[in-house]
């Protein structure tokens, strides 16, 4: 199992994948119907990257400096609670985001994320990402209103687990 930092892909074949990254950009669900100005900036600063079943993808309480989207596989999203076994909040899978932490200060992960099964996704560098919302406020402001979509859509499950757990 390999530790979060160890998953951070680095720059180098980004210019040999571009096409393919943009293609990929443009098909998932969560950028549909995104800007094609927007999409060449999600792409210039996204890589691919996969994880094996059982690899850690990132930790609650770690910095939080990216976001994916799933393209295949699925992946556990669990929160950790002092002397106890991790909680399962949610299942994510294709067409999904993961990470909304790097655009919402303080910018680290509020749970874990551990892929369940082989995972495929696409990587985006959010420090990066956060600087050119600053500088293009069209950008921020779709990527905003996207990722708060995913923040409520996860508030929503872990308000409809909370309503199921039994009284205490």
């Amino acid at each position: 199992m390999n530790d979060s930092n160890e998953n951070i892909p680095t720059p180098g074949t980004q210019a040999a994948n571009r096409a393919a990254l943009l293609a990929a950009v443009l098909a998932h669900p969560f950028l549909r119907g995104l800007a094609p100005a927007h999409a060449n900036t999600l792409a210039d600063n996204a890589m691919f990257v996969s994880w094996k079943s059982g690899e850690m993808i990132f930790r609650e309480g770690d910095p939080a400096n990216r976001f994916y989207l799933i393209q295949n596989g699925r992946v556990a999203l669990e929160s950790v609670r002092r002397d106890q076994p991790p909680r399962l909040i949610q299942h994510i899978g294709a067409g999904d985001v993961l990470g909304w932490s790097w655009l919402f200060p303080p910018y680290y992960w509020h749970f874990d994320a551990q892929a369940t099964e082989p995972t495929t996704a696409i990587f985006f560098y959010g420090t990066r990402l956060r600087e050119q919302c600053e500088q293009d406020h069209e950008l921020g402001y779709e990527l905003m209103k996207r990722m708060a979509a995913v923040v409520i859509q996860r508030l929503q499950m872990t308000r409809r687990q909370l309503l199921a757990a039994p009284q205490s």
